[in-house]
């Protein structure tokens, strides 16, 4: 598996194995660590939380299977993100669904996460989305403290555009070493509105996530998902491909910005045929052939 450096003293695999799921796939802890085990097998090493996902429980769960072989956290790289707040069962002071990025709520957060991930450390913590309540001067105070306590060890954002990154950045004294974005065949926006340029300028290796489009390039009736499909397995017939998810995630791979497709699935098999579409590589005609179809049209 390639790896992508994001920093001196850390990699990722090139695909990340992202767990926002994992509360509907309805596994013992001792199911969770097999395939936590399947996925290392096959290369992958990062692991995309989130304290949010499943409501609050997905972090518990990874932890709760983690715990049965704790030797595996020193061979992993652990992702999670805060900054949003949601109204759960499971978090009953929460009252209504809205953002913070104050010191107070991240380092809460943070401590959160450890108890559940049962770790002593998270390898790179991500503000989820972008605050427009945000006072970043407490954002990178919250930052220092983490570092300097040892319980994070790098920081990025998740779906910033790029004033947005350049404006966080400004006040930490870490560089921002991520920007998770939603990056698909289907989904052009941070490839058309500079976000992308942002990364390539700043050599900041973007993670993807939704790199399937959440299976609408699969089910999707829509005009643009039925053209998307025709030329996607044009490309797949071309090159021999097994399945049209593997031409989706080589787009992505072949983009000279080093993107590192998040994997949703809880299905080895699916995991595996994303792992193989590394060894895909389109030439132009075809790169462009998919970006013009979920265009509509030629480029200018």
């Amino acid at each position: 598996m390639d790896r992508i450096q994001l920093a001196e003293d850390l990699s990722f695999s090139r695909f990340i194995h992202g767990l926002w799921r994992l509360n509907d796939w309805n596994q013992s802890k001792e199911e969770t660590l097999a395939l936590i085990e399947e996925v290392m097998a096959a290369g992958i090493t990062t692991f995309d939380h989130a304290d949010i996902y499943g409501s609050y429980t997905c972090e518990d769960l990874f932890g709760d299977a983690l715990a049965l072989k704790p030797s595996l956290r020193d061979q992993m790289e652990i992702v999670t993100k805060c900054g949003i707040v949601l109204p759960s069962q499971n978090r009953p002071e929460h009252k209504t669904h809205h953002y913070n990025t104050s010191k107070k709520h991240i380092i809460t957060s943070v401590e959160n996460s450890l108890t559940s991930l049962k770790t002593d450390y998270i390898d790179v913590l991500l503000i989820h989305r972008p605050d427009p309540f945000m006072d970043p001067e407490q954002t990178a105070d919250a930052f220092s403290q983490l570092h300097k306590e040892g319980k994070v060890r790098y920081f990025g954002v998740s779906n910033f555009k790029d004033h947005q990154f350049s404006m966080l950045q400004s006040y930490s004294d870490f560089p921002l070493i991520t920007n998770q974005l939603e990056l698909s065949p289907y989904e052009l926006e941070n490839f058309e509105d500079g976000t992308l340029n942002h990364a390539l300028q700043n050599r900041i290796p973007p993670m993807a996530w939704s790199p399937l489009a959440g299976g609408r390039l699969f089910s999707s009736e829509d005009e643009k998902a039925v053209r998307l499909r025709s030329t996607l397995e044009k490309v797949r017939e071309e090159k021999n491909a097994a399945d049209v998810s593997q031409i989706i995630y080589a787009w992505l791979l072949n983009h000279p910005s080093r993107i590192m497709p998040i994997i949703g699935s809880g299905k080895i098999e699916r995991i595996r045929s994303a792992a193989d579409s590394l060894d895909i590589k389109l030439n132009h005609d075809q790169w462009f052939e998919i970006l013009q179809s979920s265009m509509g049209h030629d480029v200018p």
